[in-house]
């Protein structure tokens, strides 16, 4: 929940530390302003008592000036510029300047000795100055020393101004220093009452909850903390109140939740173990006895059964075969070794197709079954299921009374269904062996066919023709015909060792290269036609099915080059990189690729090479023409390789 839920904001602590932190702040800018406003106005009262005091001094020099005048000295027009400037300082004192900064004194009485000060020299000096320069003779000497006497006067006006600023300017820095010791016993109280503060609403309380969850940890569960505020820390200390509370009756039940709690981990590693040893178990290859009395055996353990059985359904009769068995009397085997779907307990759970633990105490004795007469008090019956296809079931034999709660089921039908995927293993593996088998007696068939038949087929006309020669006397005729007989015998008789070679290649641990390498040499000694075998091999392995596949279509090729093709070399060439290219090359007769499909009689091997290829996804080229020899390529790209 959300503390801002729990509490009002007011009552917060960032609200009060927050709040605090503001005042002193406005206290400080409050004291910092008032120095600042007292440190601007002294420095334009001192620059005002300067421009004041220089009233004096022009003062002064304008009587100078215009009693150089008198001598006859060009010194009127500096007399007007003094006159001028003086003008000027007053009406800058009257009007002041905040930049420089420069102001009078905001005091009554400053303010009307100036209007005194700037009144006596428009009324009386600056008007008895501009008289004097437009006078002259005895008049005009006279007039300076009346003019002089009233600059005194004026002097003095302006000294008793000055004074009076002064008197100002000490006022105020008097303030000033005291508004700079305020701001320092302001800090001071700041910095105590901020310690006290933060003392009080932090310290503290994480003080309490320190030493709380020190004498907690020493499994002191009797400690709480008192809540005297109703901010985080109350809110903290309610929380710890309510987790103490929580670890005492914990803490008190804690042996016994300790002992639920190992003995359920016991019993999930159990689970686990059993579940692990079957699945390695199951992956075995092994035949379908060995596979279900290993799982029945570790089956019997884990639950402490008595007995127990294992049986397969043969749906085209409704018949239950029992496979494995232990624990069993072999009278009650021999009764049972078959029954039907539907027939007795077992044979109606396979029917409904539900798991069954039967309680034969509870069974009428009229109706008494053989699992009753041998002593059992409960038989279970769980399914074996394999992608929902419905296999057989097991059963669990018990001669003291045994229930199963819901996960000891889950964990037997899990067993039964892996038992149902090895069952089904072995049946897919078994149909893949015989659908190979009959694939390669295929192979062999066209194999013998091309080879064999033909040639006993020219041996059968040519013993025709010799009896015919024989019947007529034909000597000569019989002298032709054995050497030709002589010479379909020897070549029947190659091709049936070539044939036999062929059918018992085996590779050496999977090395295609070496096994190619030895085909290749056998050709060259055998036939006398010089061979190469070139490899730029740097691809994935091949799976060896299809090591096999690639050996057999370089045997059948070599072969159609011993017999047809006439040729002097043959070159065979692997590039296994990201694609694969298989290329077996003679310079012998060659062929019109053409007739290969009207002529299928007679290229029976090329046919052959093509279906091999095809059983690996590859494809073959066959690339020919009369008298240019042959060239047969097998591709098979990257997207279609087999993981090996």
């Amino acid at each position: 929940m959300p503390l801002d839920t729990l509490m009002p904001s007011h009552n917060k602590l960032s609200a009060k530390i927050v709040g605090a932190l503001v005042g002193f702040l406005l206290l400080a800018l409050l004291a910092i302003s008032s120095t600042l406003f007292l440190s601007w106005q002294l420095e334009g009262s001192a620059a005002a008592i300067n421009d004041t005091g220089s009233l004096r001094m022009n003062s002064y020099r304008l009587s100078i000036l215009l009693a150089q005048t008198l001598d006859g000295n060009e010194a009127g027009a500096a007399a007007g510029r003094q006159i001028a400037l003086i003008d000027g300082t007053l009406a800058q004192l009257k009007k002041g300047d905040p930049q420089r900064p420069l102001l009078l004194p905001p005091g009554a009485a400053i303010h009307a000795e100036f209007d005194l000060v700037a009144a006596q020299w428009q009324g009386q000096l600056r008007p008895a100055a501009i008289a004097l320069l437009a006078v002259g003779g005895d008049q005009q000497k006279q007039a300076l020393r009346a003019f002089q006497v009233q600059v005194e006067a004026f002097v003095g006006r302006v000294d008793q101004l000055v004074q009076m600023i002064e008197l100002d300017g000490e006022t105020r820095t008097f303030w000033l220093r005291a508004s700079q010791l305020a701001l320092l016993g302001l800090a001071l109280v700041g910095t105590v009452s901020l310690i006290y503060l933060m003392f009080s609403l932090i310290i503290e309380p994480v003080t309490r909850l320190h030493e709380g969850m020190h004498r907690m940890k020493e499994k002191d569960f009797e400690v709480r903390l008192e809540v005297d505020s109703s901010d985080e820390f109350g809110q903290l200390a309610q929380g710890f109140n309510q987790m103490a509370d929580r670890l005492k009756t914990v803490y008190g039940n804690l042996e016994e939740l300790v002992t639920v709690k190992t003995a359920t981990l016991e019993h999930q590693n159990r689970e686990l173990a059993l579940l692990y040893d079957a699945s390695a178990f199951l992956q075995r290859p092994q035949p379908l006895e060995p596979l279900c009395q290993g799982l029945l055996a570790r089956i019997c353990d884990y639950f402490h059964a008595d007995g127990g059985s294992v049986r397969v359904l043969d749906a085209s009769r409704n018949n239950l075969h029992m496979v494995v068995h232990q624990g069993i009397s072999p009278e009650l085997v021999k009764r049972e070794h078959c029954i039907k779907v539907g027939d007795c307990l077992c044979g109606d759970a396979v029917l409904r197709k539900v798991t069954v633990i039967h309680d034969l105490r509870k069974m009428d004795k009229a109706h008494e079954l053989e699992c009753h007469r041998e002593g059992f008090a409960t038989v279970s019956v769980f399914h074996i299921y394999a992608q929902q296809q419905h296999l057989g079931f097991f059963n669990l034999h018990f001669r003291q009374p045994k229930t199963f709660d819901a996960r000891e089921q889950s964990l037997l039908e899990t067993l039964g269904q892996l038992l149902g995927t090895a069952v089904e293993n072995l049946r897919l593996a078994a149909r893949e062996r015989e659908m190979a088998v009959s694939e390669e007696r295929n192979l062999v068939a066209q194999g013998l066919h091309d080879s064999i038949a033909q040639g006993l087929n020219f041996l059968n006309l040519q013993v025709q023709m010799l009896d015919q020669s024989v019947s007529d006397g034909k000597i000569d005729d019989v002298s032709e015909i054995v050497p030709l007989l002589r010479a379909g015998v020897q070549e029947s008789y190659e091709d049936v060792r070539e044939l036999l070679h062929n059918f018992r290649s085996r590779l050496v641990e999977g090395n295609l290269i070496g096994a190619l390498e030895t085909t290749v040499d056998k050709f060259q000694r055998q036939t006398g036609i010089a061979a190469e075998l070139v490899a730029d091999v740097d691809g994935a392995p091949f799976p060896r099915e299809q090591q096999l596949q690639l050996l057999f279509i370089v045997q059948e090729a070599l072969s159609n080059v011993r017999k047809h093709a006439d040729a002097s070399s043959v070159l065979v060439r692997l590039e296994d990189r990201n694609n694969f290219t298989l290329t077996i090359e003679d310079n012998g007769a060659g062929f019109d690729p053409g007739g290969l499909d009207e002529n299928g009689e007679t290229h029976v091997g090329i046919h052959i090479m093509r279906e091999r290829a095809q059983r690996i996804d590859a494809t073959l080229a066959v690339q020919s023409a009369p008298g240019e020899g042959t060239r047969i390529t097998l591709t098979l790209p990257q997207a279609l390789r087999r993981a090996a």
